[in-house]
C-alpha cells in the first residue's frame, strides 16, 4: 500500500516542480522581444523653430528586453507637419507682388507647404518595475531610454496640379532647405505590459537634439550659397502600442 502511494505522490510532486519552472509573465521578469508602433506630437526648438511649427511623427521599431529589464533595439520614424513659417518668402523671386505664382497655363498656382522628414535611431534603456503597486507584473514600469541616430527634414513645396515648372524637379531643391545629420534622443515614461499580451502600451515624454547641415549648396530665394549648420530640438509626448514575443507557458508536460 505504501509503495502504491509513493508511486502516486512522486509523479505529482515532479509535475508541480516542472510547472513552477516554466516561464510565467505574472510571476517573474523574462526575456522577450517587443514590436511596436508609435505616434508623437512634437514642438520644435532652436534653429528648427525658425522654419516650422509643431509636427507629428509616426513610426515603429523593435526592442529586446532582458530578464534584468535592460532594453535595446532600433526605431524609425516619418516626420510630417503643416506649419511652415514665412512660407511666402520662399518664392518671392518667382511670384508677383501679391506673393502669387503663375503656372504654365497662365493661372494662379495653388501652392502648399509642408514639413517632411524621417529619423532612425538605435536605442538603449531600462525598465524600473513598480510591481505590484502600479503594474501587474515585473516586466513593466517606469522606463528610461536613450538613443542616437540620423535625422533629416525639409520643406515640401507642393503644387497639386504639377503645372509649376518653377518649383518642379531639381528647381524645387533650391527652395526646400533640406538638412540632415546626427541626433540623440532621451525619453522617460511608463510601459505597461499585461499578463495576457492583449493590452500593452507606452506613454512618455521625449526630447531630441539634432545637429544638422544644409544639403543644398544654393538657396534660390536668397540668391546665396548655403553652408549653414543647425542645432535643433524636438520636444514631444509619445504613445506606443506593443506586441510582445515570448514563449507561452506550456499547458502539457511530458516525461520520458
Amino acid at each position: 500500500m505504501l509503495k502504491r502511494l509513493l508511486y502516486l505522490v512522486i509523479p505529482l510532486c515532479l509535475l508541480g516542480s516542472a510547472a513552477s519552472a516554466q516561464i510565467s509573465l505574472r510571476d517573474t521578469s523574462i526575456n522577450m522581444g517587443m514590436f511596436y508602433v508609435g505616434y508623437s506630437y512634437q514642438l520644435p526648438g532652436g534653429d528648427l523653430s525658425k522654419l516650422f511649427g509643431g509636427n507629428s511623427s509616426i513610426g515603429g521599431g523593435f526592442l529586446y528586453k532582458l530578464h534584468s529589464n535592460w532594453l535595446f533595439g532600433v526605431e524609425g520614424n516619418f516626420l510630417f507637419g503643416g506649419t511652415v513659417k514665412n512660407a511666402d518668402s520662399l518664392i518671392k523671386m518667382i511670384s508677383d507682388k501679391d506673393g502669387l505664382m503663375i503656372d504654365e497655363n497662365g493661372y494662379m498656382a495653388g501652392i502648399q507647404y509642408y514639413e517632411r522628414g524621417y529619423s532612425i535611431y538605435g536605442k538603449f534603456g531600462k525598465i524600473f518595475p513598480v510591481y505590484p503597486t502600479l503594474a501587474p507584473n515585473r516586466n513593466c514600469g517606469i522606463t528610461a531610454m536613450i538613443g542616437a541616430g540620423y535625422i533629416q527634414d525639409k520643406i515640401r513645396i507642393n503644387n497639386p496640379d504639377g503645372t509649376t515648372p518653377q518649383i518642379n524637379g531639381d528647381y524645387g531643391k533650391g527652395y526646400d532647405r533640406m538638412n540632415n545629420g546626427i541626433a540623440v534622443t532621451a525619453s522617460l515614461g511608463y510601459l505597461f505590459m499585461s499578463n495576457t499580451r492583449l493590452f500593452n502600451f507606452y506613454l512618455g515624454f521625449e526630447f531630441i537634439q539634432a545637429w544638422t547641415k544644409s544639403m543644398r549648396q544654393y538657396d534660390f530665394d536668397r540668391m546665396a550659397y548655403n553652408h549653414s549648420s543647425y542645432s535643433s530640438q524636438f520636444y514631444g509626448f509619445k504613445a506606443c502600442w506593443f506586441i510582445p514575443v515570448y514563449a507561452r507557458k506550456p499547458k502539457d508536460f511530458y516525461y520520458y
